[in-house]
């Protein structure tokens, strides 16, 4: 394959059927890639750090993966069948225009996301190149942002090598960790408690219900004929699979380690395997993993950013140097939360997933709501791009119910800077992410199902020449 093939043209506009290719599943191989890394084992432990035990807390998790699979899963199967990034799908709901809203905190996800992501494979890098943790985020953050560059085949090729080499490693230090650990004990010291079972399954499932805004953009060079039904359960299966064999070594770690886990992250996952090449090998695993999904992280701030300016300055794909202006925004604003934040990490990585969670899961619920319900899977491609047409520039409509689905979860959030006056009466359980699913869902129905005139007869492809910008 030459250079030129390997670089991706494209960002933004729909892809046209003869530069589709691949299967529906090189999408369990990516998402598993992605999802068998550090911070997944730290999203794990801190189920158990914050109070859960071994058991309650692996099956909160695993509930919480598989329901936030399922609706990351559902936004996979968008993608074949139109050609299209997550996030440009949002003006079909919120209007051309409108879709500006939820994608400026999208944007601050992703930088939120790379700066997490930075800090451990920070921790890592450092190690392999014997520099200061400073150095290994700065050297992370740049050796992501060229990839991220290069585009969609060579994240596929990040994902297929991640996922095999990260998985080899996962069984080698689970074999580890349980010659080390009591598994009887941990798995007898059983007891359920609703706050904390919950609590497990929020930090899963907002670890999922996060891809969602991105997920699309990664099964969208899939051929129009893939079913919408591989596409689904190679995605759920890949991502839940990885984020829970993940998740599960964090609970262990945790509960065997104390301690001496919450003070090194990095050092003591990679103390278990050994010294030597042994050490420097795991260091590289998880820079690998790390990699994998920062790559993503990267990619997708940088089709959010261009979807919301092509919003007020017409449709357009971007040249060589924008596309990197664009990416090196993302790597700077990540790389600078990262060093501010690099030494309160566990207790800002937690609140800010579960903050998160506030703002994607409406947007999560409402776009699936109008695709699958409303539209029923049609979409009027050109539109999408035309604030004057059928979409129209603002959908006031479906932005309140926007907001609405935001304020209804307040009342039941749990953070470390804010709490909610229904949390107590629960038992201190955070039930916020169900909420956000549930009422701007059935809002959203109940006002769209009465303006059909936005929902074409069939779904229309746009013109594969558009004007660059």
């Amino acid at each position: 394959m030459a250079v030129e093939d390997l670089v991706e043209q494209r960002s933004i506009d729909v892809v046209p059927d003869d530069e589709r290719h691949g299967t529906a599943f090189s999408q369990f191989t990516l998402w598993l890639g992605a999802n068998l890394q550090i911070t997944a084992v730290v999203t794990g432990a801190l189920a158990v750090v914050l109070g859960g035990d071994v058991v309650w807390s692996a099956a909160g998790l695993l509930l919480g993966n598989l329901l936030g699979g399922a609706v990351m899963a559902l936004h996979s199967a968008q993608g074949p069948k139109l050609g299209l990034p997550q996030m440009i799908q949002s003006r079909a709901q919120f209007g051309v225009r409108g879709a500006v809203v939820p994608l400026f905190l999208v944007i601050l996800m992703y930088v939120g996301f790379f700066a997490s992501g930075s800090v451990l494979a920070g921790q890592a890098t450092a190690e392999l190149t014997h520099t200061t943790d400073t150095t290994g985020i700065i050297v992370f953050a740049v050796v992501t942002a060229v990839t991220a560059a290069v585009g969609y085949r060579v994240i596929h090729a990040l994902g297929r090598v991640a996922g095999v080499v990260c998985a080899l490693a996962f069984v080698y230090l689970g074999i580890r960790l349980l010659d080390r650990v009591d598994l009887s004990a941990l798995l007898g010291d059983a007891h359920f408690d609703l706050p904390m079972f919950l609590l497990a399954v929020s930090l899963s499932a907002s670890w999922q219900l996060a891809f969602g805004p991105y997920v699309a953009d990664y099964s969208r060079y899939l051929p129009r004929t893939t079913s919408g039904r591989a596409t689904f359960w190679w995605t759920l299966s890949g991502s839940a699979v990885g984020s829970q064999w993940s998740m599960t070594f964090g609970v262990l770690v945790a509960a065997s380690a104390g301690d001496a886990f919450l003070a090194d992250q990095v050092g003591y996952v990679v103390g278990l395997g050994g010294t030597g090449l042994i050490a420097s090998f795991l260091y590289f695993v998880i820079a690998l993993g790390k990699l994998t999904v920062n790559v993503l992280n990267t990619y997708g701030g940088f089709m959010s950013m261009v979807t919301s300016i092509s919003g007020f300055r017409g449709r357009g794909t971007l040249s060589p140097r924008g596309r990197t202006a664009y990416i090196a925004l993302i790597m700077v604003a990540g790389t600078a939360v990262a060093l501010l934040g690099k030494d309160t990490f566990l207790t800002s990585f937690k609140d800010f997933l579960l903050f998160l969670l506030t703002f994607f899961t409406p947007w999560s619920a409402i776009n699936l709501v109008d695709y699958y319900l409303i539209s029923r899977e049609r979409y009027d491609i050109p539109a999408l791009f035309d604030p004057e047409g059928r979409y129209g520039a603002w959908r006031w409509d479906a932005l309140s119910v926007y907001g609405v689905g935001v304020l209804a979860q307040l009342p039941f959030l749990v953070t470390h800077f804010y709490t909610g006056p229904l949390v107590d009466p629960l038992g201190g359980a955070d039930i916020s992410w169900i909420v956000g699913l549930v009422v701007p869902a059935a809002l959203y129905w109940l006002l769209a199902r009465r303006d059909t005139p936005h929902v074409p007869d069939g779904t229309r492809y746009s013109p594969t020449s558009p004007q660059k910008v």
